[in-house]
């Protein structure tokens, strides 16, 4: 599965909505050595059920508009 989100770091309530049909991954951690996205790739994970490894930042690793690959999920399992 792939998955498009927008990533808002140093966030104080932390979590995962949806606002304009647009994925909204909020985490505490500041986007400095790559914290904010080890912090998301945790929360997609938690959110979808599946462990941490099985969730791959695959574009925006200095962005905040990101696309994750979810193993692991749906059908098939690799």
């Amino acid at each position: 599965m792939i998955l498009d989100v927008s990533v808002k770091p140093g966030s104080k309530r932390p979590g995962i909505s949806r606002e304009n049909g647009v994925l909204v991954v909020r985490v505490r951690e500041r986007a400095a050595d790559g914290a904010a996205n080890a912090a998301c790739v945790r929360a997609i994970a938690q959110e979808f059920g599946v462990a941490p490894s099985c969730v791959e930042l695959i574009h925006g690793k200095r962005g905040r508009r990101k696309r994750f690959a979810i193993r692991g999920i749906g059908g098939r399992q690799r």
